[in-house]
């Protein structure tokens, strides 16, 4: 998909969201606790150094000027599921399986509805010219 200069580097942050997303659904479905914990413990270094600053470009450049074109439901969403990541982000450190599963699913499904959904908006809304 083309992106407007503007997304391209929040676009290619979703690949390690991706990676980071594969990763723990290995681990979660595996059932090893070794290996739940190995990647729980990934996450929150990950998550401190690659999700959290994605999260805040979102959330302080991007986010607020959708809203302001008229993309409220998205916004929302978008909002909504970052503080789940965040939350099961911290939930990790138990290395709960389910929690790690959970982390998975949400990650993958929340990088695709921004790349298919939020960013799609974004582009018509914020810079039609693309």
């Amino acid at each position: 998909m083309k992106r407007h200069a503007a997304l391209q580097q929040l676009s290619r942050e979703h690949h390690i969201a991706l990676k980071l997303a594969r990763q723990a659904r290995f681990a979660s479905d595996s059932g090893n606790p070794t290996a739940i914990g190995e990647a729980a413990e990934k996450i929150n270094a990950l998550f401190a150094e690659a999700l959290e600053p994605h999260f805040q470009v979102e959330e302080t450049d991007l986010l607020p000027a959708l809203a302001k074109a008229g993309g409220e439901t998205l916004v929302k969403r978008t909002l909504d599921e970052h503080a789940e990541l965040r939350a099961l982000n911290q939930q990790l450190s138990a290395a709960d399986g389910s929690k790690l599963s959970r982390f998975a699913t949400l990650l993958n499904d929340h990088v695709r509805f921004e790349e298919r959904e939020l960013f799609e908006l974004a582009q018509d809304l914020l810079y039609p010219e693309h």
